[in-house]
């Protein structure tokens, strides 16, 4: 019986890369993202396409009903979907801000919730959380960025020890620097939202440091290759990380005090 995987943000990146591996790997793929439009070629890759903005609880409900009905099981979720809204604290409205946390961490959570009782009933599953780096580090002007990402560490977490009961795996991936659009879109958001007045001269650093970061992050199959890993393995560990820096930047965080973490960071945008 072929596994069926539901996968979030399928329309580009890193969860396009992974639907399109694990569709020449075997597995029922049904690939959700809202621009529909952007998973065509899955298609004829034999990708089921699923209209769900995780803001939308009716979608997610609706896709994850018709999941169940024509297949009568889900085995893996995979929670990809996520952007970056960047701008110092100052200045990000808390409008901007709940946004960030409902398509982060609430959809993420509610999308799950809809998911587990069905892994409970067949006493199997897997549920894949990417996070990222940036739920263990901060950098300036990311904050609700990173506070949606360390709440799904948490969540993952919490997860993890409830659900081991009913044979459901709860695993993170934290990508470091991996080429997809999420950068360009944090990057025009930090632009637009703190890119004048006084936190300019910090915004200026940072963009000046990013042609240098996206030139040496990794490919998107390299986070499409630790996922088809992760589902491989029998017993996965509860953390995975790959990507430009993610070894380097996790192994600093531990082993660092705060300040010298500051420090060493900042020296990094001269």
């Amino acid at each position: 019986m072929k596994k069926v995987v539901l996968i979030t943000g399928a329309s580009s990146g890193m969860g396009k890369e992974t639907a399109k591996l694990l569709l020449q790997q075997g597995y029922t793929v049904y690939a959700a993202a809202r621009r529909v439009e952007r998973m065509e070629d899955l298609k004829p890759l034999g990708g089921k396409v699923l209209a769900m903005d995780v803001t939308d609880d009716a979608a997610m409900v609706n896709g994850v009903r018709q999941i169940i009905e024509a297949e009568g099981r889900i085995d893996a979720l995979v929670n990809n979907a996520g952007f970056g809204s960047y701008g110092a604290v100052e200045d990000v409205s808390m409008a901007e801000a709940r946004y960030q946390m409902e398509v982060n961490v609430f959809g993420l959570a509610r999308l799950t919730q809809l998911v587990i009782p069905q892994m409970r009933e067949q006493r199997s599953g897997r549920i894949i959380n990417i996070t990222s780096i940036g739920g263990k580090i901060v950098t300036p002007f990311g904050a609700w960025y990173h506070a949606s990402k360390f709440a799904v560490e948490a969540l993952s977490d919490a997860m993890r020890l409830e659900l081991k009961q009913f044979g459901i795996d709860v695993v993170v991936v934290e990508p470091g620097g991996v080429k997809t659009e999420w950068g360009g879109i944090a990057m025009d958001n930090l632009r637009k939202t703190s890119g004048r007045g006084v936190y300019k001269p910090l915004v200026d650093r940072i963009m000046a440091t990013m042609p240098g970061i996206e030139k040496k992050a990794a490919e998107p199959q390299v986070i499409a290759d630790l996922i088809a890993k992760i589902l491989r393995t029998n017993k996965p560990r509860t953390r995975y990380h790959a990507g430009y820096m993610a070894s380097t930047v996790l192994t600093l965080r531990k082993l660092l005090p705060d300040r010298a973490f500051d420090a060493a960071l900042l020296s990094q945008l001269k």
